[in-house]
């Protein structure tokens, strides 16, 4: 990873390589040359091999010149969304032990003022603004070569929510992020004539692919700062886009505006899928509408990326998530023992196994060695099952985690911060079915007696905690909740009643 904007530069040279939609746009060459004045820059504020550096930006330009400049001076990317709340920014800081920040102008009162609670306070870098910035300072470095680093040698760390309610920081390696994009290009045949379109966040990790393939591949990539259907439509048309990238939530919404009967979309020869699965009749009126095939694929942080996909070359089989990567194995394990294999077209847990599987969780012993077992195998949380050909299929989630719009949201982590608040006496969270989100969760609550929350005043203490994306949809306020005999609160009872209710609804 540390030399490839130098390797980019010098295939393809001064052709551009991301088009903002904001209109601003490098080359591969000039994208070289900034990461190594930024590398400069950083190396001069004494950031050295292994340092962890936050890139807390929305999509942009700075953003792919911080990441690029990190990893060629052999420096570790905690890449964050900006959706995330101060609370969880604070605790990921003071968790990766980053050194510099670096943010926008609008957030860096606010980020001054948190503890940031880790052995050194971090610098940070601010972009933006009307004057010029640190960033600007930083950029004006020295140029700096790519620092020579081994394949298994850390280059980010993705936190990932976890059902203990703490983020997670998953240690990916140069071989797993660079491999990563090399077998998605491949599989999907990405080539220096694409022109292709994505609103992913490159701090989730198939954005963050998108990104780093078109480095590999050399095509240009448009890029929207957030998910608009109309923009999307627009920018397809006047840029004629080949490869749509996307989860269903933004296919959705493209489907819904009448802009798409008038639209030229006949550039596009295929998209794709991931975040979470897509109904087939969904998947089949993407096709019809867009004219190109639909390709999913399956990946995770804990991955680098995808790690499973179809190809335009493979048959295709709606409703699955293709095939893995040459290089990962896969095993379909059963549900009471893992140690045994499910039978073939039956359900189990998903195990994956290869170059690309993370190193473990940053300082976290006990999820590591949870996850992975001793001879390596990822254990995904996910069940799903394999077909005669080979082709996986996902069924369901193991454990109660909840996908909004591509995004995972887990209940303990809401639970955690609704029990925060003096008037509650127990919480539990669990999905209630969308057309469009796929599921948004709901939170159950019981009050201490005597005690009164408006579902307002709820909201706002959440929105205060968590990100924007995993505040509850729906408030209720219940008497009591269903428990097991030990006194374990059942989520999926509260969501098997809001899936029962829901059929009722549609009857």
């Amino acid at each position: 990873m540390s030399g490839l904007t130098a390797r980019a530069a010098s295939q393809f040279g001064d052709r551009t390589v991301f088009r903002m939609d904001s209109g601003a746009s490098i080359t591969f060459a000039e994208l070289d040359r900034a990461a190594a004045t930024f590398a400069g820059g950083l190396s001069l504020l004494g950031v050295s091999r292994g340092d962890r550096v936050m890139v807390y930006l929305p999509n942009s330009i700075e953003w792919i010149i911080a990441y690029h400049a990190i990893a060629r001076l052999g420096g570790v990317v905690v890449p964050v969304n900006i959706l995330l709340s101060l609370a969880e920014i604070n605790y990921i800081v003071g968790d990766s032990g980053a050194r510099v920040i670096i943010c926008e102008a609008a957030r860096n009162e606010a980020i001054a003022a948190l503890s940031l609670g880790g052995a050194v306070r971090p610098t940070i870098i601010v972009v933006g603004g009307e004057s010029e910035t640190m960033f600007d300072t930083v950029a004006s470095g020295p140029a700096l070569e790519p620092c020579a680093t081994l394949p298994a040698d850390l280059v980010t760390i993705g936190y990932t929510s976890g059902t203990t309610g703490r983020p997670k920081g998953a240690m990916m390696t140069h071989q797993a992020v660079l491999g990563s994009a090399v077998m998605t290009a491949t599989i999907h045949v990405r080539h220096s004539g694409d022109k292709i379109l994505t609103a992913l966040p490159f701090p989730h990790v198939y954005g963050n692919v998108v990104m780093n393939a078109a480095l590999v591949a050399g095509y240009e990539l448009a890029v929207m700062k957030r998910f608009d259907p109309v923009r999307a439509l627009e920018l397809i048309e006047e840029q004629r886009i080949t490869l749509f990238e996307g989860v269903p939530t933004m296919y959705y919404q493209m489907l819904q505006r009448p802009e798409i009967e008038v639209t030229n979309l006949s550039s596009l020869d295929r998209c794709t899928v991931g975040g979470q699965t897509m109904p087939t009749a969904s998947i089949l009126e993407v096709e019809r509408r867009l004219g190109c095939p639909v390709l999913e694929l399956w990946g995770m942080t804990e991955v680098a990326g995808p790690a499973t996909s179809h190809s335009p070359y493979w048959p295709s089989r709606h409703g699955s998530i293709g095939l893995p990567f040459p290089g990962m194995r896969i095993r379909i394990a059963d549900l009471e023992d893992a140690s045994k294999p499910a039978p073939r077209n039956e359900a189990g847990e998903l195990l994956i196994h290869g170059a690309f599987v993370t190193q473990g969780y940053w300082r976290n012993e006990t999820a590591t060695s949870a996850a992975i077992s001793g001879d390596g195998w990822l254990a995904t949380g996910d069940i799903a099952r394999q077909d005669g050909d080979g082709y996986l299929y996902i069924i369901d989630r193991r454990k109660d985690m909840i996908i909004t719009a591509g995004y995972n949201v887990y209940p303990a982590e809401l639970e955690q911060v609704i029990a925060m608040h003096p008037a509650v006496a127990m919480a539990a969270v669990a999905p209630i079915p969308d057309p469009e989100k796929g599921e948004l969760a709901k939170a159950f609550i019981v009050l201490r007696p005597g005690q009164r929350c408006t579902e307002d005043e709820m909201l706002a203490h959440c929105r205060e905690h968590l990100a924007t994306y995993k505040v509850p949809r729906v408030i209720a306020y219940v008497d009591d909740l269903p428990k097991t005999s030990t006194g374990k609160i059942m989520r999926r009872a509260l969501a098997s009643s809001q899936r029962a209710a829901s059929d009722m609804e549609g009857i």
